[in-house]
């Protein structure tokens, strides 16, 4: 088991650590919940039966564990629209200009606040395929839905995030800055 678990922890440690982290936005509670996640799986372990991959099955309990969560703090569905960072997200042009480093952290920053508004099964699969480059099938697997309601509730959740930024973009231009 040892070897199981060292191997899991080193292909997959960093990835879950950056879904929790961005599910609650808080460094000390994703760190707790990936020891959560990672106690779950040294329990569960041998009633792993290989129906999907290793992957999907350590990131389904790292999804019960931010619903569980959650589900214990108090009034958890609100607080969940507030639980999506992405301040740490690094801008991938190597030589940017000052005023596009400027214009990009600010497109950052409205993406952020508009996902922030987005709802549950939107935010989840937007982390996933987009932030841990899960495939169409791996986000099924891991949320326990068909491949064709991953695929309505990310092309739903990337209409509705276009429409928030286009929303946000309008009030800004509007009132200057928000």
């Amino acid at each position: 088991m040892d070897s199981v678990f060292d191997e899991l922890y080193n292909k997959y440690h960093q990835d879950l650590f950056q879904f929790l982290f961005y599910m609650v936005r808080n460094r000390e509670e994703a760190e707790d919940m990936v020891q959560e996640v990672y106690i779950r799986v040294m329990k569960s372990y041998d009633r792993f039966k290989g129906q999907s991959s290793e992957k999907t099955w350590l990131f389904s309990i790292a999804k019960n564990v931010a619903i569980d969560h959650f589900r214990k703090q108090r009034g958890w569905k609100e607080r969940l629209y507030d639980k999506f960072d992405w301040d740490h997200w690094q801008i991938k042009d190597d030589t940017p200009l000052p005023e596009e480093m400027a214009i990009n952290k600010e497109d950052l920053h409205h993406l952020l606040q508009c996902l922030t508004t987005c709802n549950t099964n939107h935010r989840m699969v937007l982390i996933m395929r987009y932030l841990n480059e899960f495939s169409i099938a791996e986000t099924a697997a891991t949320l326990k839905w068909s491949e064709s309601k991953v695929k309505t509730t990310q092309h739903r959740a990337l209409k509705s995030l276009k429409e928030k930024m286009e929303a946000y973009k309008g009030k800004e231009d509007n009132h200057g800055t928000i």
